[in-house]
């Protein structure tokens, strides 16, 4: 992270430290137009691309590290059915989980692939579909004590996209599952590689996004209140390596998760009951 960077984030977490968000720190005030925002991604500078979720437009947003909207892109051949995450490969494409499925029922799940919005020069952006379900659902929706089908958490390794499901089953386990797809455009079955129990709250233990380090040796899960960081794994399986849980101490709508540097995480969340809405930073050191 440049110093430029690095002493804007200082200075912004000065002046909002008077306030109590756990283990947070606020660095910018959303746009209220961004109050449903649900997805980030970084491109190594000082902004930061987000996404709202369903019922909004289907435009993605490049937003200062300030909270300020520098531009938006229309996605083409691209309906915000309800986008999820953000995540983003080594060549700079950038992908929209259109996977939210909060009643079980969707057959019409997608994930976007856009080129590196970075460099388009006018105000319309192309997709390309990468079309999926999932082998174990039978039924849509399937019965209230198996609803393991929607999913707000995606990332980029290698080829393949990963997808990790938020768990609304009565009674709630916190059981998560994850499968990969290709990351090009087609229709695919998406693979089960396996499955885990981050905690058992319901209040606190859905994931909501996912991310992978720049260096791709830590794998960030995030909950409304929780993170959970997986290290020393091999390939697909990263949940049989070590899990750490740490206590954020708050308690909003969490949606967002990315990597700004190798130690350091933005994460946002929605404005809701008249707190949230912010863009916070949050240290791995």
């Amino acid at each position: 992270m440049s110093k430029i960077i690095f002493t804007t984030l200082l200075f912004i977490s000065t002046l909002t430290s008077c306030s109590n968000y756990g283990q947070l720190n606020v660095i910018a005030d959303l746009p209220s137009s961004l109050s449903e925002n649900s997805g980030l991604a970084t491109y190594n500078d000082s902004t930061v691309w987000v996404i709202e979720d369903g019922g909004n437009k289907d435009e993605i947003y490049q937003v200062s590290l300030k909270g300020e909207i520098l531009k938006s892109l229309e996605v083409k051949n691209g309906k915000n059915h309800d986008w999820e995450d953000l995540t983003k490969d080594s060549f700079g494409n950038l992908y929209i989980a259109d996977i939210g499925n909060n009643a079980n029922e969707r057959k019409n799940l997608e994930i976007l692939k856009l080129p590196n919005p970075t460099t388009e020069p006018g105000d319309k952006i192309d997709a390309e579909k990468i079309e999926l379900y999932y082998p174990d659902q039978k039924k849509f929706p399937p019965k209230k004590d198996a609803l393991f089908y929607d999913s707000e958490a995606i990332f980029h390794h290698g080829n393949k996209i990963y997808i990790v499901t938020k768990n609304r089953s009565k009674s709630f386990t916190g059981e998560a599952h994850i499968y990969s797809v290709p990351d090009t455009k087609g229709k695919y079955e998406a693979k089960l590689i396996g499955s885990f129990t981050p905690c058992s709250d319901w209040n606190i233990c859905q994931i909501t996004s996912i991310a992978i380090s720049p260096k791709g040796d830590k794998i960030i899960a995030l909950s409304y209140g929780k993170l959970f960081i997986f290290t020393d794994f091999t390939w697909d399986n990263f949940t049989k390596g070590n899990m750490q849980e740490i206590d954020l101490g708050a308690r909003s709508q969490l949606e967002s998760v990315c990597f700004l540097n190798d130690n350091t995480l933005l994460i946002s969340d929605e404005k809701a009951h008249g707190e949230g809405g912010n863009l916070y930073t949050y240290s791995l050191k």
